[in-house]
Order: structure tokens, then C-alpha cells, then sequence
């Protein structure tokens, strides 16, 4: 589902559902999209163009997994694990959508005092177990303990979800661990090191930035048609003798454009 594709009056309908005589043009009941993808997943896409009053109903919806139809009065269970994409749109200062690990809107809102309690929660043992134990027994998995690597990842990321994060972590990994103990590689890609993730650098640190500094500047010849004063100050450099294309064996000539044919006179 585009959130953004939507107008606001209608994502509420569009995710919940609605029950007859809810609105005006209501005349009989709808499912919205959390039940139709009741037992399976929900992709949401631009979810920080929802309002946060919709984005907190849809927060509850993930977290307590139960929605309330427009016009209902009886809460419905609903068993859906929600993947959300969202995109910065230009002059917002932070993201507004957080779903579905993010913290509530007051959480956002809060001192960094407030956060750092929260945080340091997150990255305990403790509360992993429980989730551990909590998600094990939902799932029908026997799910006994955490890897010792398992949890110093854990207790180095900085958790910027807070708790709600760790227990979307820690469902994920029961999920799909294949034993009784959870490793390293069954946390999430945000939480993987290079190492566990199998993507250490194999160059040195030279080596990299000259390839980068290379890449850099043939991507300015390109524009500047080979014009190396042009290139230079496409990269903040003062002359074009900074470009360092000596140093490269970068040829300018050949990204300079070919001269056009004159037009016959015939």
C-alpha cells in the first residue's frame, strides 16, 4: 500500500476497514488491509506522509496487533508483520515515519535524558529473553537463548526505536532461527557487522580512496564535456592541474564532444 497515494480522509478506512452507516457513503462493510492481510505481511510504502494521529493508530495496530473498524465497536485481532519503506522528503528535518520499530510520537518528542533509559533497556539481556520467551511460545518455536555474539551486537547498537525496536528485533529473529539459540546472523541487516554480514573491505584504505577520488573525477569530465577548469570547479577545486589526472592516466580528450559536421552547401 502507497500511504502517499491516498488522501488523508480515506487511509484510516483504507488500512481498518469500516462497518455500515460509519460515513455517509458507507452501506456495508469493508476490510481494510490489515485484515485482508491477516496471517501474512503488509508492505507500506511512504509511511512518514501519514499525519502522526494515523501513524500512532498504526503503530497500535503493529504493537498490540488488534485494529478497530471505522464505526466498530469491537477491537479485531489481526496477526500481520508490517514492512514500511519511507523516503526524506525535501526540508524535513527527520523523518516522521518510524514504523514499525519506531517509538511513539511522545517517545520522538521527548529529552535525550529521557531516551538514554529507554536505550540502555533495549540493549539489556533482560528484556531480550523476555521477548525471546514471549515470540518463542506465540510461534510454537522452541527459542531458549541468545548467542553471547548475539548479544554483544546487540549491546553495542545504539537502538534508536528503543524497546518497541528490540522486540521487532528479537520477533524477527525467532522467527527465523532454526534452532533453540539465536545468533548473530538471524538479527537484523541494521544491527550486522561487516564481519558477520561476510562485507569486510578488501581493499586498504588507500586503495579505496583513490578509487573513490578517481570515480569522482571521471563523473566530472563526463559533464564538463573534458573541460578540466570546469571539472575542477564541479569539485571545489581552484584549478583544473587539482584533478589529479596525471596521477589516474585520465585522458581528458576523449569526453571532449566530437565537432559536428558542417552542413553541405550542395
Amino acid at each position: 500500500m502507497s500511504c502517499g497515494a491516498l488522501p488523508e480522509s480515506l487511509i484510516e478506512s483504507e488500512l481498518f476497514g469500516y462497518e455500515p452507516g460509519a460515513f455517509t457513503d458507507a452501506r456495508a462493510m469493508k476490510k481494510g488491509r490489515f485484515e485482508l492481510a491477516n496471517g501474512g505481511t503488509l508492505f507500506l510504502d511512504e509511511v512518514g506522509e501519514l499525519s502522526l494521529p494515523t501513524q500512532v493508530k498504526l503503530l497500535r495496530a503493529l504493537q498490540e496487533r488488534e485494529i478497530d473498524r471505522l464505526g466498530g465497536v469491537q477491537p479485531i485481532k489481526v496477526n500481520v508483520r508490517a514492512h514500511r519503506r519511507h523516503q526524506q522528503g525535501p526540508g524535513e528535518g527527520r523523518p516522521r515515519g518510524k514504523l514499525p520499530r519506531g517509538p511513539s510520537t511522545t517517545a520522538s518528542t521527548s529529552s535525550a535524558s529521557t531516551c538514554r533509559p529507554a536505550r540502555a533497556a533495549a540493549g539489556h539481556p533482560a528484556p531480550a529473553d523476555h521477548f525471546v520467551q514471549k515470540y518463542g511460545a506465540e510461534n510454537g518455536k522452541d527459542v531458549r537463548r541468545i548467542a553471547t555474539t548475539a548479544i554483544d551486537m546487540m549491546m553495542s547498537y545504539h537502538w534508536p526505536g528503543n524497546v518497541r525496536e528490540l522486540e521487532n528485533c528479537i520477533e524477527r529473529a525467532v522467527l527465523v532461527c532454526e534452532g533453540g539459540v539465536i545468533h548473530a546472523h538471524h538479527l537484523p541487516p541494521t544491527l550486522q557487522t561487516a564481519e558477520v554480514s561476510g562485507t569486510l573491505p578488501r581493499l586498504d584504505l588507500t586503495t579505496a580512496v583513490d578509487g573513490y577520488e578517481k570515480d569522482l573525477i571521471l563523473d566530472a569530465l563526463k559533464t564538463s564535456r573534458g573541460n578540466r577548469a570546469k571539472a575542477a570547479r564541479l569539485l571545489a577545486r581552484r584549478r583544473g592541474r587539482g584533478l589529479q589526472v596525471k596521477k589516474y592516466e585520465i585522458d581528458c580528450a576523449r569526453f571532449k564532444s566530437e565537432p559536428r559536421p558542417k552542413a553541405s552547401t550542395n
